[in-house]
C-alpha cells in the first residue's frame, strides 16, 4: 500500500516514538493526576484527549497549518500564552480543588469524562513544544519528493497513537493503584496535590521560554 512507509522508516520510527512516549510531559501530568483524583476512567477519558490531540497536530502538519502557526512570532505567542494560561488553571485547580482522598469516597468535584477529554485535548493543542515537535519531527520520515506523502504522514501519526498507548495506559493502571493506597492518607494526597500544581506549572514555564526555530 502506497501510504504505508518502508520497514526501515516504521523500525526508526517507533524506536523514537517510544522513547518519546516515556518523556514526561504536560499530557501524562494530566492524565496522572486525573486518575488520583478521580479513578481510572477519568485518566483514560484524558489520555484519549490528549491523543486525540496528536491526530490533529498530524493533520496541520499534512495541511501545512503548523508550518504558517510556527511562521508567524505572533500567533506563535498567542499560542504560548494560551498555552500556559491553561497549566496555570490546572495548577490552580489542584491547589484549590484538590484531590483528597477519603475511605468512604473520592472528594471534590466530579468532573464529567468529556470534561476530562477535553482537558487532555487542549493541555495537548495548547501546547507549542507539541507542534514544534511534530513540524520537526514527523517530516523527517517522509520524502518531500513523494507523491504519497500525505498519506505516510497521516499513516505515523495514527502509529504514534498506536504505539503510545501501551506505553502510557501502564501508568494510569499504576496511579489507580497508588490512590487506593493513599485514601487512608490525606495528608500525603494533599503534598500530592501541591506536586502536580508545581509540576503543571513548570511546564507553564518551560511553554512560555519555547522558541520557534
Amino acid at each position: 500500500m502506497s501510504f504505508i512507509p518502508d520497514t526501515t522508516t516504521l523500525i526508526q520510527f517507533a524506536i523514537a516514538t517510544v522513547i518519546l512516549a516515556i518523556t514526561p510531559g504536560p499530557d501524562m501530568t494530566l492524565f496522572v493526576s486525573r486518575t488520583l483524583s478521580h479513578g481510572r476512567a477519568t485518566g483514560f477519558a484524558s489520555m484519549a484527549g490528549a491523543l486525540c490531540g496528536t491526530l490533529i497536530h498530524t493533520t496541520l502538519v499534512v495541511v501545512g497549518v503548523s508550518a504558517l502557526i510556527v511562521a508567524s512570532p505572533a500567533a506563535f505567542l498567542a499560542l504560548k500564552m494560551f498555552g500556559a494560561g491553561y497549566l496555570v488553571f490546572l495548577a490552580w485547580q489542584a491547589i484549590t480543588k484538590g484531590s483528597a482522598f477519603s475511605p468512604e469516597k473520592k472528594s471534590g468535584p466530579e468532573i464529567s469524562l468529556f470534561r476530562a477529554w477535553a482537558a487532555g485535548l487542549g493541555v495537548n493543542l495548547l501546547n507549542p513544544k507539541i507542534i514544534l515537535f511534530f513540524m520537526t519531527f514527523l517530516p523527517q520520515f517522509v520524502s518531500a519528493h513523494d507523491p504519497n506523502a500525505p498519506g505516510k504522514l497521516f499513516f505515523l501519526g495514527a502509529m504514534f497513537v498506536v504505539l503510545s498507548i501501551p506505553v502510557t495506559a501502564p501508568m494510569v493502571f499504576a496511579a489507580e493503584k497508588f490512590s487506593a493506597a493513599m485514601k487512608t492518607s490525606p495528608r500525603v494526597t494533599r503534598v500530592v496535590d501541591y506536586l502536580f500544581a508545581g509540576v503543571f506549572s513548570a511546564f507553564a514555564l518551560k511553554i512560555l521560554t519555547a522558541q520557534a526555530k
